[in-house]
């Protein structure tokens, strides 16, 4: 079927970051966990680019060389349209399949 389960990356980077800030690899790791996906980092840092671009998340201050990112109130609002959103199609279709 291709694409694996909730594997939209800009989506599981909303997701990780609505539980606190992170930087790259911890974001790895926690979609790792949550998701049972493992990005690559130029998949990670390609959306962290383009989310950070529409204003969805914003880069903290730098500890050492680590770089945490926020989920800003528009990337609240986003992430809470999409997950409600996804929550009618998964209920319409695990209705279909029951029969």
């Amino acid at each position: 079927m291709g694409a694996k389960r909730g594997s939209d990356p800009l989506l599981l980077i909303l997701v990780s970051l609505a539980g606190s800030p992170k930087h790259g690899h911890a974001m790895l790791l926690d979609i790792q966990a949550f998701a049972g996906l493992r990005l690559g980092p130029g998949t990670l840092y390609g959306a962290i680019g383009r989310l950070e671009e529409h204003g969805l998340i914003e880069a903290m201050p730098a500890h050492g060389r680590r770089r945490p990112y926020r989920l800003t109130p528009d990337g609240n609002h986003v992430l809470r349209s999409r997950l409600s959103s996804l929550g009618g199609t998964v209920r319409a279709g695990l209705e279909r399949v029951a029969g």
